[in-house]
């Protein structure tokens, strides 16, 4: 039990690290975007269909923390390239804050990329969701390396996980759907949900800084 509370902990103080980093950010897309997409939206007189455009935003706000996250330069790294599938993996004691932050924040950071690559292509087949996140966590390592960061193979994988994690969780969901009454898959109840879990997320970080 304890040592589920550190990790629990670990987790939360490196998210609370990356919110640190990422706010201003967050913070200025959130009113850039919203306001360009309100003002397309009313312009057009297109349907404004709240829980999509929640997600819409959320998905854009998720590729730009990655962006920041992945291309920042950490001067602590002392470890060199490494090119050994399962190097880096076995080098950290289970449950300290090291195999937190490396393994468990890699596989965590790219299980939204799995949800919402199948959910805006439409992903039915593992292995369309596999290519996409293969191809999105090799592009970050090549281009680590080539901005003074490293490339480390055993990150690509634990990015796989997640991404795949991602996409077994989208498609759950979407069965799920099939067998819960029709309340919960009407816009009414996605509306209030999607607002209840972005408020949350706004008080979270709020809370964190």
């Amino acid at each position: 039990m304890m040592l589920y509370s550190d990790i629990l902990t670990s987790l939360d103080n490196t998210l609370g690290d990356v919110l640190q980093m990422t706010w201003p950010m967050l913070f200025i897309s959130i009113v850039l975007i919203a306001s360009v997409r309100i003002a397309y939206l009313l312009k057009k007189e297109e349907e404004f269909v709240l829980h999509k455009e929640i997600l819409l935003l959320t998905f854009v706000l998720y590729i730009l923390c990655l962006f920041q996250v992945v291309t920042f330069q950490d001067i602590n790294t002392v470890s060199g390239n490494n090119y050994v599938p399962f190097k880096e993996i076995f080098r950290y004691d289970f449950g300290g804050r090291l195999f937190v932050k490396n393994i468990i924040g890699n596989v965590l950071m790219f299980i939204p990329y799995g949800f919402f690559a199948t959910l805006y292509a439409d992903i039915k087949k593992g292995r369309y969701a596999f290519i996409l996140v293969l191809l999105a966590s090799v592009s970050i390592e090549c281009t680590q390396l080539m901005i003074g960061r490293v490339f480390d193979v055993d990150d690509i994988l634990l990015n796989v996980t997640g991404g795949m994690l991602g996409f077994l969780f989208y498609r759950s969901l979407d069965k799920l759907k099939e067998v819960l009454p029709k309340f919960f898959h009407s816009r009414l109840f996605l509306d209030i949900a999607s607002v209840s879990i972005f408020v949350l997320a706004i008080i979270y970080v709020v809370w964190r800084l």
